[in-house]
Protein backbone atom coordinates (compact mmCIF):
# COMPACT_ATOMS: atom_id res chain seq x y z
CA UNK A 1 0.00 0.00 0.00
CA UNK A 2 1.40 3.39 -0.99
CA UNK A 3 1.91 5.94 1.72
CA UNK A 4 3.09 9.49 1.03
CA UNK A 5 3.71 11.95 3.88
CA UNK A 6 4.46 15.65 3.43
CA UNK A 7 6.40 17.42 6.21
CA UNK A 8 7.14 21.12 5.88
CA UNK A 9 8.84 23.90 7.77
CA UNK A 10 6.54 26.63 9.10
CA UNK A 11 7.71 29.50 6.87
CA UNK A 12 5.38 30.91 4.24
CA UNK A 13 7.23 29.50 1.22
CA UNK A 14 7.31 25.96 2.65
CA UNK A 15 3.60 25.99 3.49
CA UNK A 16 2.73 27.28 0.02
CA UNK A 17 4.65 24.41 -1.61
CA UNK A 18 3.01 21.92 0.76
CA UNK A 19 -0.48 23.16 -0.18
CA UNK A 20 0.31 22.86 -3.90
CA UNK A 21 1.80 19.37 -3.52
CA UNK A 22 -1.11 18.05 -1.45
CA UNK A 23 -3.49 18.88 -4.31
CA UNK A 24 -1.13 17.77 -7.08
CA UNK A 25 -0.44 14.33 -5.62
CA UNK A 26 -4.18 13.59 -5.34
CA UNK A 27 -4.72 14.46 -9.01
CA UNK A 28 -1.52 12.83 -10.34
CA UNK A 29 -0.51 9.89 -8.11
CA UNK A 30 3.23 9.41 -7.52
CA UNK A 31 4.61 5.99 -8.45
CA UNK A 32 6.46 5.58 -5.19
CA UNK A 33 5.68 3.92 -1.85
CA UNK A 34 6.67 4.84 1.71
CA UNK A 35 7.75 8.32 0.65
CA UNK A 36 8.32 11.28 2.99
CA UNK A 37 8.52 14.65 1.23
CA UNK A 38 10.45 17.17 3.34
CA UNK A 39 9.99 20.86 2.48
CA UNK A 40 12.47 23.31 4.01
CA UNK A 41 16.21 23.91 4.18
CA UNK A 42 19.14 21.65 5.07
CA UNK A 43 18.67 22.23 8.80
CA UNK A 44 15.03 21.15 8.62
CA UNK A 45 16.00 18.04 6.64
CA UNK A 46 18.65 17.08 9.23
CA UNK A 47 16.11 17.51 12.03
CA UNK A 48 13.50 15.42 10.19
CA UNK A 49 15.92 12.60 9.40
CA UNK A 50 17.00 12.31 13.04
CA UNK A 51 13.39 12.23 14.21
CA UNK A 52 12.77 9.38 11.78
CA UNK A 53 16.04 7.48 12.30
CA UNK A 54 14.24 4.12 12.63
CA UNK A 55 12.18 4.66 9.50
CA UNK A 56 12.83 2.68 6.31
CA UNK A 57 11.04 5.34 4.26
CA UNK A 58 12.41 7.27 1.29
CA UNK A 59 13.11 10.96 1.95
CA UNK A 60 12.78 13.50 -0.86
CA UNK A 61 13.79 17.04 0.08
CA UNK A 62 12.40 20.16 -1.58
CA UNK A 63 14.41 23.30 -0.96
CA UNK A 64 12.60 26.36 0.38
CA UNK A 65 15.62 27.68 2.27
CA UNK A 66 18.89 29.18 1.05
CA UNK A 67 21.49 26.82 -0.40
CA UNK A 68 19.71 23.50 0.20
CA UNK A 69 22.63 21.14 -0.47
CA UNK A 70 20.67 18.11 0.75
CA UNK A 71 17.52 19.18 -1.08
CA UNK A 72 16.05 19.20 -4.60
CA UNK A 73 14.81 22.23 -6.53
CA UNK A 74 11.04 22.66 -6.62
CA UNK A 75 9.43 22.44 -10.05
CA UNK A 76 5.66 22.89 -10.35
CA UNK A 77 5.70 21.43 -13.84
CA UNK A 78 7.86 18.34 -13.20
CA UNK A 79 7.35 17.56 -9.52
CA UNK A 80 5.36 14.32 -9.98
CA UNK A 81 7.78 13.07 -12.65
CA UNK A 82 10.78 13.99 -10.47
CA UNK A 83 9.34 12.20 -7.43
CA UNK A 84 8.65 9.06 -9.45
CA UNK A 85 12.05 8.89 -11.17
CA UNK A 86 14.35 10.18 -8.41
CA UNK A 87 17.40 8.02 -7.63
CA UNK A 88 18.10 6.75 -4.12
CA UNK A 89 21.32 6.95 -2.13
CA UNK A 90 21.98 5.63 1.37
CA UNK A 91 23.96 7.58 3.97
CA UNK A 92 24.93 6.71 7.53
CA UNK A 93 25.38 9.28 10.33
CA UNK A 94 28.14 9.74 12.86
CA UNK A 95 27.35 8.78 16.45
CA UNK A 96 28.76 11.14 19.09
CA UNK A 97 29.12 10.14 22.75
CA UNK A 98 30.14 12.91 25.14
CA UNK A 99 31.36 12.59 28.71
CA UNK A 100 30.40 15.85 30.42
CA UNK A 101 30.04 16.48 34.17
CA UNK A 102 29.69 12.76 35.01
CA UNK A 103 26.94 12.44 32.40
CA UNK A 104 27.00 10.59 29.08
CA UNK A 105 25.20 12.19 26.13
CA UNK A 106 24.65 10.48 22.79
CA UNK A 107 23.57 12.19 19.55
CA UNK A 108 23.67 11.59 15.78
CA UNK A 109 25.38 13.86 13.26
CA UNK A 110 24.61 13.57 9.55
CA UNK A 111 27.03 16.35 8.51
CA UNK A 112 29.67 16.71 11.20
CA UNK A 113 30.70 16.63 14.84
CA UNK A 114 32.25 19.98 15.81
CA UNK A 115 34.54 20.35 18.82
CA UNK A 116 34.72 24.06 19.64
CA UNK A 117 36.47 26.20 22.21
CA UNK A 118 33.97 27.49 24.76
CA UNK A 119 35.87 30.56 26.00
CA UNK A 120 38.52 33.03 24.83
CA UNK A 121 41.14 30.31 25.50
CA UNK A 122 42.07 28.04 22.61
CA UNK A 123 41.22 24.36 23.00
CA UNK A 124 43.92 21.85 23.97
CA UNK A 125 43.04 18.45 22.51
CA UNK A 126 44.42 14.99 21.91
CA UNK A 127 42.92 12.87 19.13
CA UNK A 128 43.13 9.09 18.85
CA UNK A 129 41.96 6.62 16.24
CA UNK A 130 41.44 3.46 18.26
CA UNK A 131 44.57 3.10 20.41
CA UNK A 132 46.82 5.14 18.09
CA UNK A 133 47.29 8.90 18.28
CA UNK A 134 46.22 10.96 15.30
CA UNK A 135 47.79 13.91 17.11
CA UNK A 136 49.00 14.01 20.73
CA UNK A 137 48.38 17.71 21.32
CA UNK A 138 46.48 20.17 19.16
CA UNK A 139 46.07 23.80 20.20
CA UNK A 140 43.29 25.29 18.07
CA UNK A 141 39.81 26.77 18.00
CA UNK A 142 38.58 23.19 17.66
CA UNK A 143 38.30 20.27 15.26
CA UNK A 144 35.68 18.81 12.89
CA UNK A 145 34.87 15.18 12.16
CA UNK A 146 32.86 15.11 8.92
CA UNK A 147 30.96 12.56 6.86
CA UNK A 148 31.23 12.60 3.04
CA UNK A 149 27.75 14.20 2.89
CA UNK A 150 28.87 16.87 5.36
CA UNK A 151 32.32 17.45 3.89
CA UNK A 152 31.00 20.30 1.72
CA UNK A 153 29.47 22.12 4.70
CA UNK A 154 31.39 23.55 7.70
CA UNK A 155 34.30 21.23 6.87
CA UNK A 156 34.91 22.95 3.54
CA UNK A 157 34.84 26.36 5.25
CA UNK A 158 37.81 25.33 7.42
CA UNK A 159 39.65 24.00 4.30
CA UNK A 160 38.98 20.35 5.09
CA UNK A 161 38.94 17.80 2.22
CA UNK A 162 35.78 17.16 0.18
CA UNK A 163 35.06 13.43 0.28
CA UNK A 164 33.37 11.38 -2.41
CA UNK A 165 30.07 9.96 -1.23
CA UNK A 166 31.21 6.35 -1.76
CA UNK A 167 34.72 6.89 -0.35
CA UNK A 168 33.99 5.09 2.97
CA UNK A 169 36.06 7.78 4.68
CA UNK A 170 35.58 10.48 7.30
CA UNK A 171 37.56 13.69 7.62
CA UNK A 172 39.31 15.10 10.70
CA UNK A 173 40.04 18.80 10.12
CA UNK A 174 41.43 21.40 12.55
CA UNK A 175 39.78 24.79 13.05
CA UNK A 176 42.42 27.55 13.10
CA UNK A 177 45.29 25.34 14.26
CA UNK A 178 47.81 27.28 16.39
CA UNK A 179 50.16 24.43 17.40
CA UNK A 180 51.24 22.67 15.25
CA UNK A 181 50.44 25.37 12.68
CA UNK A 182 50.97 23.16 9.64
CA UNK A 183 48.76 20.28 10.78
CA UNK A 184 46.13 19.89 8.06
CA UNK A 185 44.15 17.07 9.62
CA UNK A 186 43.66 13.52 8.40
CA UNK A 187 41.31 11.35 6.33
CA UNK A 188 40.49 8.03 8.02
CA UNK A 189 38.31 4.99 7.39
CA UNK A 190 34.60 5.20 8.25
CA UNK A 191 35.23 2.16 10.49
CA UNK A 192 37.43 4.33 12.72
CA UNK A 193 36.66 4.99 16.37
CA UNK A 194 37.79 8.53 17.12
CA UNK A 195 38.43 9.70 20.70
CA UNK A 196 38.97 13.40 21.43
CA UNK A 197 40.12 14.36 24.90
CA UNK A 198 40.17 17.81 26.46
CA UNK A 199 43.67 18.09 27.95
CA UNK A 200 42.80 21.08 30.15
CA UNK A 201 39.06 21.12 30.87
CA UNK A 202 39.26 23.63 33.76
CA UNK A 203 41.15 26.36 31.96
CA UNK A 204 40.09 25.55 28.37
CA UNK A 205 36.47 24.31 28.28
CA UNK A 206 35.08 22.96 25.02
CA UNK A 207 31.69 22.21 23.46
CA UNK A 208 30.82 19.16 21.36
CA UNK A 209 28.19 19.75 18.66
CA UNK A 210 26.42 17.05 16.61
CA UNK A 211 25.19 19.06 13.58
CA UNK A 212 23.24 21.62 15.68
CA UNK A 213 22.94 19.90 19.08
CA UNK A 214 25.48 21.27 21.57
CA UNK A 215 26.88 19.64 24.72
CA UNK A 216 28.95 22.06 26.80
CA UNK A 217 31.93 21.36 29.09
CA UNK A 218 32.86 18.19 27.23
CA UNK A 219 35.76 16.17 28.58
CA UNK A 220 35.96 13.09 26.34
CA UNK A 221 34.17 12.73 22.99
CA UNK A 222 33.88 9.43 21.12
CA UNK A 223 32.86 9.52 17.47
CA UNK A 224 32.17 6.66 15.05
CA UNK A 225 30.01 5.97 12.01
CA UNK A 226 26.76 4.23 12.91
CA UNK A 227 26.36 1.86 9.97
CA UNK A 228 23.26 0.31 11.53
CA UNK A 229 21.34 3.46 10.56
CA UNK A 230 20.76 4.09 6.86
CA UNK A 231 18.90 7.14 5.57
CA UNK A 232 17.37 6.63 2.13
CA UNK A 233 17.58 9.96 0.30
CA UNK A 234 16.08 10.65 -3.12
CA UNK A 235 17.58 13.03 -5.68
CA UNK A 236 16.53 14.19 -9.12
CA UNK A 237 18.57 12.71 -11.97
CA UNK A 238 20.17 16.04 -12.85
CA UNK A 239 21.06 17.05 -9.29
CA UNK A 240 22.21 13.96 -7.37
CA UNK A 241 24.21 14.39 -4.17
CA UNK A 242 27.21 12.79 -5.89
CA UNK A 243 27.07 15.44 -8.64
CA UNK A 244 26.77 18.26 -6.11
CA UNK A 245 29.84 17.01 -4.24
CA UNK A 246 31.86 16.67 -7.47
CA UNK A 247 30.91 20.23 -8.47
CA UNK A 248 32.15 21.51 -5.10
CA UNK A 249 35.41 19.57 -5.58
CA UNK A 250 35.91 21.21 -8.98
CA UNK A 251 35.18 24.66 -7.56
CA UNK A 252 37.71 24.08 -4.78
CA UNK A 253 40.38 22.97 -7.24
CA UNK A 254 39.91 26.03 -9.47
CA UNK A 255 39.85 28.59 -6.62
Amino acid sequence: MKKITIISDTNRKSLKIKKFLSKKIKISPVKRSNLIIVIGGDGFMLKTLKKNKKSKSLFYGINSGNYGFLMNRFSKKNIVKNLSKAKMIKISPLEMKVNSKNKMNKHLAINEVSILRQSRQAASLSIKNGSKYVIKKLISDGVLISTPAGSTAYNMSVHGPILNLNSKKISIAPISAFRPRRWKGKIVSDKSKITIKNLNSKKRPISAVADNIEIRNAKIINVKTNNKIKFNLLYDNNSSLQKKIKLEQLKKETN
